[in-house]
């Protein structure tokens, strides 16, 4: 589907068109890409940071570091796609190992 949207252009459209957004006050223009990338940035950042209350978090913090690896090839950075990938992948090895008791769970 990602793919498709790409030939068809959608993505570029979206980047042409940014859309306002006011912020403490000040009007700031974001395109939907970037939009994406915060979302997915401040979700890896939340579950870190609360991964130790649970195994899902972990999973949760895997998936988020794949959507900041398809914002990274999106975007056209790709050395930060290929980490955030390696990332995910890391992330779902610690599920993976908490889930069978092998990791203990912090708090």
């Amino acid at each position: 589907m990602l793919a498709e949207l790409l030939r068809q252009g959608a993505l570029n459209e979206a980047r042409a068109r940014p859309k306002q957004i006011e912020l403490l006050g000040e009007p700031i223009e974001m395109d939907i890409l970037t939009a994406f990338g915060l979302f997915a940035v401040s979700a890896m950042l939340l579950c870190y940071a609360l991964e130790d209350y649970s195994p899902w978090l972990v999973l949760a913090f895997a998936g988020s570091c794949a959507l900041g690896s398809t914002y990274g090839f999106l975007q056209g950075a790709w050395p930060f796609g290929v980490v955030e990938a390696i990332w995910s992948v890391v992330a779902l090895r610690r599920w993976s190992l908490r889930n069978d008791g092998e990791l203990p769970n912090s708090p």
